[in-house]
């Protein structure tokens, strides 16, 4: 026996969205994994003897386009320039 359609549509395709819901599940039996693997290395991070806490600045600060991170810097330096 199948679901009854969804209001507004006349069937839905089961075999369709289970696959879909299946692959999401997976990705986030994923995700989950790769976030412990991140964790673990900002472990080795601090066992190092380096700031973790910079080190997740530098790795958004890389992410960024540099145009972008130079007028980020630039308006932090306006900014700070208030306090000096």
């Amino acid at each position: 026996m199948t679901a009854p359609a969804a209001a507004g549509h006349n069937s839905i395709d089961g075999g369709r969205l289970k696959s879909l819901v299946e692959r999401i599940e997976r990705l986030e039996g994923e995700k989950a994994a790769l976030a412990d693997d991140i964790k673990e290395i900002y472990s080795e991070v601090k066992s190092a003897g380096y700031d973790a806490k910079i080190v997740r600045q530098v790795i958004r600060l890389r992410k960024m386009d540099k145009a972008d991170r130079v007028e980020q810097q630039e308006l932090l330096d306006l900014y700070m320039a208030v306090f000096s």
